[in-house]
């Protein structure tokens, strides 16, 4: 079955605490990634939380991508959710890894809009 659209969950344990706590630096990591992945962004929100987190997310013509993270914890979660086939998740979801400096990490992809058959 064929999906309308591919949402990426990701996990990322042992950041860097310092780089969660700060939004513009989360804001210039996901414009960057959004702009190497092929991806078209058509809008922003990054939020600072008082007394620490940030929400953000980048709105795409393809769908969006987000970050909440938990400084606290060391801990970020990513959403990546796309209609497209040829943006390149993978080259962002290295590059937030690698950024973000996490330890350990997981994705799980979940196709989103399967179409099942309908019933006669």
């Amino acid at each position: 079955m064929q999906a309308l659209g591919f949402h990426y969950l990701i996990e990322l344990h042992g950041c860097a605490r310092e780089k969660l706590l700060d939004a513009p630096f989360l804001e210039n990591l996901f414009q960057k990634a959004v702009k190497e992945s092929g991806a078209t962004e058509v809008g922003r929100v990054f939020h600072n939380f008082s007394p620490e987190g940030v929400s953000g997310v980048i709105l795409i013509s393809e769908s969006h991508f987000s970050i909440h993270t938990w400084p606290e914890h060391h801990y970020a979660a990513v959403d990546l959710f796309t209609c497209s086939t040829t943006v390149d998740i993978q080259l962002i979801y290295k590059h937030l890894i690698q950024a973000l400096e996490a330890k350990t990490h997981s994705i799980i992809e979940i196709k989103r809009g399967q179409k099942i058959p309908s019933e006669k």
